[in-house]
Protein backbone atom coordinates (compact mmCIF):
# COMPACT_ATOMS: atom_id res chain seq x y z
CA UNK A 1 0.00 0.00 0.00
CA UNK A 2 2.79 2.34 -0.92
CA UNK A 3 3.93 4.00 -4.14
CA UNK A 4 7.03 4.60 -6.21
CA UNK A 5 8.20 7.96 -4.92
CA UNK A 6 7.67 6.77 -1.33
CA UNK A 7 9.40 3.37 -1.72
CA UNK A 8 12.39 4.48 -3.77
CA UNK A 9 13.33 7.79 -2.12
CA UNK A 10 16.75 6.32 -1.26
CA UNK A 11 17.54 5.89 -4.95
CA UNK A 12 17.19 9.59 -5.82
CA UNK A 13 21.00 9.94 -5.99
CA UNK A 14 20.94 7.80 -9.13
CA UNK A 15 19.39 10.79 -10.88
CA UNK A 16 22.90 12.24 -11.09
CA UNK A 17 23.67 9.59 -13.72
CA UNK A 18 20.30 8.26 -14.93
CA UNK A 19 16.84 9.53 -15.73
CA UNK A 20 14.61 8.11 -12.99
CA UNK A 21 10.94 7.29 -13.48
CA UNK A 22 9.36 6.46 -10.10
CA UNK A 23 5.97 5.14 -11.06
CA UNK A 24 2.93 5.65 -8.85
CA UNK A 25 0.41 2.97 -9.71
CA UNK A 26 -3.15 3.89 -10.67
CA UNK A 27 -5.18 4.58 -7.55
CA UNK A 28 -2.05 5.38 -5.53
CA UNK A 29 -0.58 8.73 -4.49
CA UNK A 30 -1.54 11.25 -7.21
CA UNK A 31 -2.11 8.83 -10.10
CA UNK A 32 -5.57 8.68 -11.70
CA UNK A 33 -8.38 6.74 -10.05
CA UNK A 34 -9.28 3.35 -11.44
CA UNK A 35 -12.09 1.01 -10.48
CA UNK A 36 -9.79 -1.97 -10.17
CA UNK A 37 -6.04 -1.80 -10.72
CA UNK A 38 -3.71 -4.79 -10.80
CA UNK A 39 -0.43 -6.08 -12.19
CA UNK A 40 -1.78 -6.30 -15.77
CA UNK A 41 -2.77 -2.62 -15.67
CA UNK A 42 0.66 -1.86 -14.21
CA UNK A 43 2.32 -3.74 -17.08
CA UNK A 44 0.37 -1.68 -19.63
CA UNK A 45 1.55 1.53 -17.99
CA UNK A 46 5.16 0.32 -17.70
CA UNK A 47 5.26 -0.65 -21.37
CA UNK A 48 4.04 2.84 -22.24
CA UNK A 49 6.91 4.33 -20.20
CA UNK A 50 9.66 2.14 -21.68
CA UNK A 51 10.13 4.29 -24.75
CA UNK A 52 13.28 3.28 -26.62
CA UNK A 53 14.76 1.47 -23.64
CA UNK A 54 15.08 1.35 -19.84
CA UNK A 55 16.43 -0.53 -16.86
CA UNK A 56 13.45 -1.99 -14.98
CA UNK A 57 13.27 -2.36 -11.19
CA UNK A 58 10.25 -3.81 -9.39
CA UNK A 59 9.78 -4.31 -5.65
CA UNK A 60 7.39 -6.80 -4.01
CA UNK A 61 4.00 -6.62 -5.74
CA UNK A 62 5.45 -4.10 -8.20
CA UNK A 63 7.70 -6.86 -9.54
CA UNK A 64 4.71 -8.58 -11.15
CA UNK A 65 3.90 -5.66 -13.46
CA UNK A 66 7.59 -5.21 -14.26
CA UNK A 67 8.16 -8.82 -15.35
CA UNK A 68 5.00 -8.89 -17.46
CA UNK A 69 6.12 -5.68 -19.18
CA UNK A 70 9.64 -7.06 -19.69
CA UNK A 71 8.24 -10.20 -21.31
CA UNK A 72 6.12 -8.09 -23.67
CA UNK A 73 8.93 -5.76 -24.78
CA UNK A 74 12.23 -7.57 -24.12
CA UNK A 75 13.96 -5.74 -26.97
CA UNK A 76 13.88 -2.42 -25.07
CA UNK A 77 14.78 -3.75 -21.60
CA UNK A 78 18.40 -2.96 -20.69
CA UNK A 79 18.26 -4.93 -17.42
CA UNK A 80 15.72 -6.36 -14.97
CA UNK A 81 15.98 -6.17 -11.17
CA UNK A 82 13.36 -7.79 -8.92
CA UNK A 83 13.44 -7.04 -5.20
CA UNK A 84 11.59 -9.69 -3.17
CA UNK A 85 9.04 -10.52 -5.90
CA UNK A 86 5.74 -11.48 -4.27
CA UNK A 87 4.10 -13.36 -7.15
CA UNK A 88 4.25 -16.52 -5.04
CA UNK A 89 2.14 -18.61 -7.43
CA UNK A 90 5.13 -19.11 -9.74
CA UNK A 91 6.96 -21.03 -6.98
CA UNK A 92 3.98 -22.93 -5.60
CA UNK A 93 5.77 -26.24 -6.11
CA UNK A 94 8.17 -25.19 -3.34
CA UNK A 95 6.78 -26.55 -0.02
CA UNK A 96 7.40 -23.33 1.97
CA UNK A 97 5.67 -21.25 -0.71
CA UNK A 98 2.74 -23.67 -1.02
CA UNK A 99 2.18 -23.55 2.76
CA UNK A 100 2.33 -19.76 2.82
CA UNK A 101 -0.13 -19.47 -0.06
CA UNK A 102 -2.54 -21.68 1.86
CA UNK A 103 -2.23 -19.43 4.92
CA UNK A 104 -2.63 -16.22 2.90
CA UNK A 105 -5.66 -17.45 0.97
CA UNK A 106 -7.27 -18.67 4.19
CA UNK A 107 -6.59 -15.35 5.94
CA UNK A 108 -8.14 -13.41 3.07
CA UNK A 109 -11.10 -15.76 3.04
CA UNK A 110 -11.76 -14.97 6.69
CA UNK A 111 -12.49 -11.32 5.88
CA UNK A 112 -16.12 -11.88 5.05
CA UNK A 113 -17.47 -8.53 6.25
CA UNK A 114 -16.67 -5.40 4.21
CA UNK A 115 -13.84 -3.34 5.67
CA UNK A 116 -13.10 0.34 5.62
CA UNK A 117 -9.62 1.41 4.49
CA UNK A 118 -8.77 2.21 8.13
CA UNK A 119 -9.80 -1.29 9.22
CA UNK A 120 -7.84 -2.82 6.35
CA UNK A 121 -4.68 -0.99 7.45
CA UNK A 122 -5.09 -2.29 10.99
CA UNK A 123 -5.80 -5.81 9.74
CA UNK A 124 -2.62 -5.74 7.65
CA UNK A 125 -0.30 -4.81 10.52
CA UNK A 126 -1.79 -5.97 13.82
CA UNK A 127 -0.32 -9.04 15.45
CA UNK A 128 3.14 -8.72 13.91
CA UNK A 129 4.64 -5.78 15.84
CA UNK A 130 4.51 -3.75 12.63
CA UNK A 131 4.26 -0.01 13.19
CA UNK A 132 0.76 1.34 12.80
CA UNK A 133 0.92 3.67 9.80
CA UNK A 134 -0.41 7.20 10.04
CA UNK A 135 -3.76 7.29 8.24
CA UNK A 136 -3.00 10.04 5.76
CA UNK A 137 -5.35 10.66 2.81
CA UNK A 138 -2.77 9.16 0.43
CA UNK A 139 -2.38 6.02 2.53
CA UNK A 140 -6.14 5.54 2.93
CA UNK A 141 -6.54 5.90 -0.83
CA UNK A 142 -3.78 3.32 -1.33
CA UNK A 143 -5.51 0.95 1.09
CA UNK A 144 -8.82 1.33 -0.76
CA UNK A 145 -7.07 0.65 -4.08
CA UNK A 146 -5.24 -2.35 -2.65
CA UNK A 147 -8.45 -3.84 -1.28
CA UNK A 148 -9.98 -3.85 -4.77
CA UNK A 149 -7.06 -5.52 -6.56
CA UNK A 150 -6.62 -9.06 -7.76
CA UNK A 151 -4.14 -10.64 -5.31
CA UNK A 152 -0.59 -10.41 -6.64
CA UNK A 153 0.40 -13.70 -5.06
CA UNK A 154 -1.73 -15.50 -7.67
CA UNK A 155 -0.32 -13.59 -10.67
CA UNK A 156 0.71 -15.71 -13.65
CA UNK A 157 4.29 -14.71 -14.50
CA UNK A 158 5.85 -15.54 -17.91
CA UNK A 159 8.99 -17.22 -16.57
CA UNK A 160 9.80 -19.00 -19.84
CA UNK A 161 9.76 -15.75 -21.82
CA UNK A 162 12.01 -14.10 -19.24
CA UNK A 163 14.41 -17.04 -19.28
CA UNK A 164 14.77 -16.65 -23.06
CA UNK A 165 15.43 -12.91 -22.84
CA UNK A 166 19.10 -11.99 -23.05
CA UNK A 167 19.13 -8.84 -20.88
CA UNK A 168 20.87 -9.04 -17.46
CA UNK A 169 18.61 -10.09 -14.57
CA UNK A 170 19.03 -9.74 -10.82
CA UNK A 171 16.81 -10.93 -7.97
CA UNK A 172 17.39 -9.39 -4.52
CA UNK A 173 16.22 -11.10 -1.33
CA UNK A 174 16.16 -9.69 2.17
CA UNK A 175 17.11 -11.86 5.15
CA UNK A 176 14.02 -11.00 7.27
CA UNK A 177 16.24 -11.46 10.33
CA UNK A 178 14.85 -8.35 12.06
CA UNK A 179 11.21 -9.18 11.26
CA UNK A 180 8.75 -10.36 13.89
CA UNK A 181 9.15 -14.15 14.13
CA UNK A 182 5.49 -14.83 13.35
CA UNK A 183 5.53 -12.46 10.39
CA UNK A 184 8.69 -14.07 9.02
CA UNK A 185 7.04 -17.50 9.38
CA UNK A 186 3.77 -16.26 7.82
CA UNK A 187 5.30 -14.75 4.67
CA UNK A 188 9.04 -13.99 4.94
CA UNK A 189 10.39 -17.50 4.43
CA UNK A 190 8.10 -17.97 1.44
CA UNK A 191 9.24 -14.67 -0.07
CA UNK A 192 12.88 -15.72 0.20
CA UNK A 193 12.11 -19.11 -1.37
CA UNK A 194 10.12 -17.43 -4.15
CA UNK A 195 13.03 -15.11 -4.93
CA UNK A 196 15.48 -18.00 -5.15
CA UNK A 197 13.07 -20.04 -7.30
CA UNK A 198 12.41 -17.12 -9.65
CA UNK A 199 16.12 -16.35 -10.02
CA UNK A 200 16.82 -19.96 -10.93
CA UNK A 201 14.01 -20.19 -13.47
CA UNK A 202 14.80 -16.96 -15.34
CA UNK A 203 18.60 -17.29 -15.24
CA UNK A 204 19.15 -14.36 -12.87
Amino acid sequence: MSWGADCFHGQRLLAEHFRLELMDRRGFRDSPDIERSDYEVDADDIVALLGTGAHLVGHSSGAAGVVIAAARRPEVVHSLTLIEPSALHVAEEHPAVAEALGRIRAACGERREPMSPEEYLRYSTEGYDLPSPESTPHLLRAAASGMAERPVWDAKIPLTALARADFPKLVVNGTWETAHAEYRAFIGEAMMSCGEFTADRIGA
